[in-house]
């Protein structure tokens, strides 16, 4: 039975293709910022474990050369990206551009998502080109990873952006 907190989030609108835009260029700048963080310390490993002889570097090959080699930075790299989005999504439902432009991701009753429903928009949000699908479907707003996780992004009022991590929902 959904709680009052559920009904009034299920009561406010879709998210308008400029909204999600503008939230997703703020996260995508956080992105850029975890993403050298990362590979900041994937080249910090990478020194610490042939400063202490665990790794052996081959003649001429320095540690951005070691790193880059395979597909494990990437990889590393994705797992981190994932991980900051279901973080935020999961908990709050907001990123730190969704928080800005007024926007949270909710279930369609205005719960919280679960983590089958975090993993799902993950694996289908094709890096925010999903959205485009916005443009087209007038009537609900939904992207494909709104489609494919059964969730939604909704424009919140002024008042109730101001509550943090949904604490009732």
């Amino acid at each position: 039975m959904p709680t009052e907190a559920q009904k009034l989030h299920a009561s406010f609108p879709s998210a308008n293709f400029l909204r999600r835009l503008a939230a997703w260029i703020y996260d995508f700048l956080v992105a850029c910022a975890m993403i050298m963080l990362a590979t900041g310390l994937a080249l910090g490993a990478a020194a610490i474990a042939t400063s202490l002889n665990w790794v052996v570097l081959p003649e001429g090959m320095d540690h951005a050369e070691f790193i880059d080699q395979g597909p494990w930075l990437s990889l590393f790299l994705l797992a981190v990206l994932a991980l900051f989005f279901g973080y935020f999504w999961k908990t709050s439902g907001q990123t730190v551009g969704m928080r800005a432009w007024r926007l949270k991701l909710q279930q369609r009753d205005g719960s919280r998502l679960t983590h089958k429903q975090v993993a799902l928009r993950l694996l289908t949000c094709c890096f925010g080109l999903g959205h485009l699908w916005v443009l087209v479907d007038f009537k609900n707003r939904r992207a494909w990873h709104d489609y494919a996780a059964k969730t939604e992004l909704v424009t919140l009022s002024k008042e109730a952006n101001q509550l943090f991590y949904w604490k009732e929902l």
